[in-house]
């Protein structure tokens, strides 16, 4: 089976920087919902927080292809696929604890980790 494709290394450094980026599930237009983005070994991930049958978590279940938008209004086709693993999903709760350090932030970092929402983890890679 083929490599999966990646993103660019300066594609990930301006991932790994940022904060919040937007997802656009489907190839109907509709507006980005704002989500916290994390990078473990070249990788992209997010996690839904609510996970409503109306979210962009399921409507990239049923229509993986989709869009992301980065703070400087890029937008970047994409596929979603779930990732799996338990190495690899406690590598994204870590990488969501050093990223999202602050105060404010403990809450919804601490929330990630429940099994509800460790279960929504989505990557997301390039699509052509």
């Amino acid at each position: 089976m083929p490599e999966p494709r990646r993103f660019s290394a300066p594609l990930i450094a301006a991932l790994h920087a940022s904060k919040i980026l937007g997802v656009r599930a489907g190839t109907a237009p509709h507006r980005f919902t704002g989500v916290w983005v994390v990078e473990v070994k070249g990788r992209v991930f997010v996690r839904s927080w609510n996970d409503k049958p109306t979210g962009w978590h399921r409507a990239f279940l049923d229509e993986p292809r989709g869009v992301i938008q980065l703070t400087s209004g890029r937008e970047i086709r994409v596929r979603a696929r779930r990732a799996t693993g338990a190495r690899l999903l406690d590598a994204i709760e870590a990488a969501y604890a050093e990223k999202y350090d602050t105060a404010a932030s403990l809450k919804w970092v601490r929330g990630f980790k429940q099994p509800r929402r460790r279960a929504t983890t989505t990557e997301f890679v390039p699509s052509r």
